[in-house]
């Protein structure tokens, strides 16, 4: 996962307001409790801090994979 992937992924699943905040606000533990925008800033990769978040925020497993992605070109 691309960190430009990470965060459409956010925006996909939580919308953009709520993405930022929770991406700025939430401590992870999963990643050297630090939020999401932190992890990423220290070279965490993408795909870790997507899966930290969506276990420290209750993302169904089925709304985990595949978020994130651009829309096939036809």
């Amino acid at each position: 996962m691309r960190v430009s992937e990470f965060w459409r992924a956010v925006e996909q699943e939580f919308g953009e307001a709520y993405g930022r905040v929770v991406t700025s606000d939430v401590v992870l533990a999963d990643v050297g409790s630090r939020s999401a925008v932190d992890a990423i800033a220290a070279g965490v990769p993408a795909r870790r801090v997507w899966e930290a978040l969506c276990a420290a925020q209750d993302v169904p497993v089925e709304r985990r994979h595949g978020k994130g992605l651009a829309e096939p070109k036809d």
